[in-house]
């Protein structure tokens, strides 16, 4: 189908004593190339001249324009660097004319056309830089460099900004570039002299675009997008601009840099520098102080410009003016930037292809996208327009009295049909942006419940409110605050809490500004400081965790430890530091432990499935991270020798059960496999390779680094405890445990699990401990002579905190504990919880089933009451101490209906529980003895 055929709405020509009426030709009727020139040319003089030259070109385009294009871009390649300047502004005319009507006649969509313009616009920041170079490095202005590198251009990249980086070129746009070179290439006393080569060359390359001469210009060229351009040359070292975007850089260039894009030049030194910015455009939490920069700035361009008041069509801008395309870009790149350092798939140049991702990760609602992005598309096809009359640049409908009348015609339109939907669309663009930036804007403050409070008086002098800027956006949200502190239960109790998260805030801008957007946070922090002073102060110090909230699926399903495993390993996987690594591994843990916390507080899971997810959440941590310290490590010292190594959880861990506050019982075994060395730049043999790879792992684990600590770790229980190595050898390990270990020991390993580290060296580990457990289970008069003997030394070495105390003492939970090990251990079970342990001991004939009940009773309250308290506080339960929130809490999860209640019920249930274990450890000495 040829070119003129697929024409759906081309108007003929603009005639002003016609008025408002537009007639489309139809597609295979007058769509021929007369009825183009009067149509195109009579709306716009700019593509009327166009046609005029080119008609003959345009003749052989007009039945397929795409090859025709290529044509054009493959011919240019071939032009000698003399005749350059000359054939890219015939190129443009030819280029523009083609697009045009394109555009015109709806043959191509908007992102057809700017694409075809984005593609002429690099191949001529290529051509133009590589021409420019090339004299430079002809009289070796440029030190070691060759003719070869001039397909690299020695270093030198332009990186297309704004719409040119989006691929999203407007019809008469000027192109913003930003020139840097990479200054590593070149020996420091080379440095200038290659600095002014590439000054010199940029300088060459943006004339030749842009400088008008009798066959016109190619663009517009703008290089003030680079850093401080007031007092740095044109072109910069990369190491220069990284060093100014570290340590000055603002929010408005963080978002034109989700543009930036590069398009000519050394693409992949652009590239890298790119990568080594990220950190700089994406922050690693979200970022919704933005929206408040992104709302400054709309306002100082509306006041500059002169842009604010009432909508009035005639001179109204396009892209600058209420409810136009930067409003639209705003809207999109500050979402982008909120949440695009958690989630990569945020980070697109687009704007629609952004505001389509925004939608599927739930950060805009899908019905405002869809509006947003046609909008868009709209208002830019009638900025294309608009600058298709005279190539000129503006973005401003016409003010004279046939001007918008003509735009119209241009569009297929009548005047009255156009301005109507013009206005509609300006209307709800401006209403959808302006209820992001400044939400209730205007609305008559609430007053101020506990306004007068003592407390409320020393906030000025907190940390987080010593900016200004802090100050006003916490005004904004101090009623509501104070209003939610009040409909609490205890509300002077809340606000002590909530004084205590505060008073521990570093810094407000970010937290606020998160709140501000998302106010049912405010509600959340509220429930958190009113039930647990605790995990208040841990956001206080820690407040990026609330990212995860407003993430999507913070109230979802737990998915499991494989689910965490493999979304930690692909984050970790990202990351190229080491220590980037480390910390993004902890800031992920600790957002997942704060959802448990949360989950757990508000009800939503009881102390049970708590206790499964916090042990999960450290399996997996262990699991992904202990590659990444064994590759660090490699590195070094070479790939580990022999079979490797494998982490072995103990305790809780073992028996995945852990509450907030646990450490993490580990022993590391390895299989040298007869390797004796090592192969690496160091090598180490195997038994030192294993005890410093265990240890890296250990400080992997609790260093305190930028994001605090993973976890603590215990190593005790590795055989000899702590005067034996840190990590076991294989060998080593099943003599000992053959061998040499203490029933106590034996018993210890009936709840041992492999976490973490190579599979097959782990799956003989397990087999291992069946068998073990399976040996050592007919000794049932050293098992019980030993469990005598812990509790006796426990007794010893530590009394119970007190009535409240729920894990140790006589009945309590570590008692319970060692029971089910010793019934596991009787039995040979491989299975590692209480419940199966007590079930052993059941079906050895040891306990009976009332002795069972009785047992995991007693068991099932004190886990209650030891999960909640470590959740509630770092200190030991004291009902006093509680506040009405933790003691809600407490009845919610044990069901009792007062903390009396509970008191009493624990001692009850603890009493019974020592009765049994007592009466068995004694029956079963009389009868041994006997």
């Amino acid at each position: 189908m040829s070119f003129a055929s697929r024409i759906t709405r081309l108007p003929i020509a603009f005639d002003p004593d016609r008025g408002a009426e537009a007639r489309a030709l139809m597609p295979g009727a007058e769509g021929d190339l007369a009825g183009l020139v009067e149509g195109a040319g009579g709306c716009s003089p700019y593509l009327g001249g166009l046609l005029e030259k080119e008609r003959d070109w345009l003749e052989g385009a007009f039945d397929d324009p795409e090859a025709a294009l290529d044509g054009e871009f493959a011919r240019l390649g071939e032009v000698a660097g003399a005749d350059l300047g000359t054939e890219l502004r015939g190129a443009k005319r030819r280029v523009a004319l083609l697009t045009g009507l394109a555009d015109l006649g709806g043959v191509w969509a908007l992102e057809e056309v700017t694409g075809a313009l984005t593609r002429f616009a690099d191949l001529a920041v290529q051509l133009a830089m590589r021409a420019a170079l090339e004299p430079e490095i002809r009289r070796g202005k440029l030190p070691g460099a060759g003719e070869e590198d001039l397909d690299t251009c020695a270093g030198w990249v332009a990186l297309a900004m704004g719409k040119m980086g989006a691929e999203e070129l407007n019809y008469s746009s000027d192109i913003d570039l930003i020139c840097l070179f990479d200054e590593s290439r070149f020996e420091r006393d080379d440095y200038m002299e290659a600095r002014a080569g590439f000054v010199r060359a940029t300088r060459k390359m943006a004339a030749m675009l842009s400088d008008m001469t009798g066959e016109g210009y190619v663009f517009r060229t703008d290089l003030r997008l680079r850093p401080d351009p007031s007092v740095t040359p044109v072109c910069i070292a990369m190491a220069a601009a990284e060093t100014y975007y570290e340590s000055l850089g603002r929010t408005w260039e963080r978002a034109a840099y989700i543009k930036a894009r590069p398009c000519a030049g050394d693409i992949a030194a652009g590239e890298r520098f790119l990568e080594v910015l990220r950190p700089f455009v994406w922050r690693k939490h979200l970022d919704f102080a933005a929206i408040q920069d992104a709302h400054d700035m709309r306002l100082r361009i509306r006041e500059h410009k002169g842009l604010g008041g009432k909508l009035v069509l005639p001179g109204h801008d396009m892209k600058l003016g209420r409810g136009g395309i930067r409003e639209i870009e705003f809207f999109t790149q500050t979402r982008q930037i909120i949440a695009g350092g958690r989630d990569p798939d945020l980070r697109v140049r687009g704007t629609v292809e952004g505001l389509r991702v925004l939608a599927e990760k739930g950060w805009v609602p899908e019905a405002a996208a869809e509006t947003l992005a046609a909008h868009y598309r709209a208002h830019r096809e009638v900025e294309h327009r608009i600058q298709m009359v005279n190539d000129a640049q503006t973005h401003r409908l016409p003010t004279a009295e046939d001007g918008i009348a003509r735009i119209a015609a241009m569009s297929g339109q009548a005047q009255a049909e156009f301005e109507a939907a013009l206005r509609a669309r300006i209307d709800e663009v401006h209403e959808l942006i302006e209820s992001f930036f400044a939400p209730g804007e205007g609305a008559t403050p609430a007053p101020e419940p506990l306004a007068d409070h003592a407390v409320v008086s020393r906030w000025p002098t907190y940390p987080a409110l010593r900016s200004e800027r802090a100050v006003t956006i916490f005004n904004r949200l101090r009623p509501e605050i104070l209003r939610k502190l009040q409909d609490t239960a205890q509300p002077e109790e809340a606000l002590i809490a909530f004084d205590g998260f505060l008073a521990g805030l570093p810094a407000g801008v970010q937290l606020f500004s998160l709140f501000e957007a998302n106010p049912q946070l405010v509600d959340l922090l509220v429930d958190i400081v009113g039930t647990s002073p605790a995990l208040a102060r841990h956001l206080s110090r820690n407040a990026g965790v609330f990212d995860a909230v407003i993430g999507g699926d913070f109230f979802a399903d737990w998915p499991g430890a494989a689910a965490l495993t493999e979304e930690l390993t692909a984050r970790l996987e990202r990351e190229a530091d080491y220590e980037r690594k480390l910390d993004h591994a902890r800031r992920w843990a600790k957002e997942w432990h704060f959802r448990i916390g949360v989950h757990h507080l508000r009800g939503l899971i009881d102390a049970e499935e708590a206790g499964r997810q916090y042990a999960d959440l450290a399996g997996a941590s262990l699991a992904a991270l202990w590659p990444e310290v064994v590759a660090q490590f490699a590195e070094k010292h070479g790939a580990p020798p022999g079979r490797g190594a494998c982490v072995l959880g103990m305790g809780s861990l073992g028996a995945a059960r852990l509450n907030a506050r646990s450490d993490l019982d580990l022993i590391v075994i390895y299989d040298p496999d007869g390797a004796e060395v090592s192969e690496g730049r160091r090598p180490l043999a195997a038994r030192p390779y294993y005890a410093r790879l265990t240890q890296a792992l250990i400080t992997a684990l609790t260093a305190q680094m930028a994001e605090g600590r993973l976890y603590e770790v215990d190593m005790r229980l590795r055989p000899s405890g702590n005067q034996g190595p840190v990590a076991t050898s294989w060998e080593a390990f099943r003599a000992y445990q053959s061998n040499e270990a203490w029933t106590w020991e034996h018993m210890a390993l009936t709840r041992a699990r492999v976490v973490a580290g190579q599979t097959g060296l782990g799956a003989d580990v397990e087999a291992f401990r069946s068998a073990v457990l399976a040996e050592k289970s007919g000794d049932r008069a050293g098992i019980l002579r030993e469990l005598a003997n812990m509790r006796a030394r426990i007794a010893a070495a530590k009394a119970p905190d007190g009535p409240w105390e729920a894990k140790i003492g006589p009945g309590r939970m570590q008692d319970i504990e060692l029971v089910a090990q010793a019934g596991a251990l009787m039995g040979a079970v491989p299975g590692r919880s209480v419940a199966e342990g007590l079930e052993a001991a059941v079906a050895t004939g040891w306990l009976s089933d009332a002795d069972r009940a009785a047992l995991k009773a007693a068991y099932a309250l004190c886990w209650k009451v030891q999960a909640v308290s470590k959740l509630l506080s770092d200190k030991p339960l004291q009902p006093d101490s509680l506040g009405s929130g933790g003691a809600l809490m407490l009845m919610r999860e044990t069901g009792l209906e007062t903390l009396d209640d509970l008191g009493g019920r624990l001692a009850e249930l603890a009493g019974h529980a020592k009765a049994v274990i007592e009466a068995a450890i004694g029956s079963k000495d009389e009868e041994n003895a006997g």
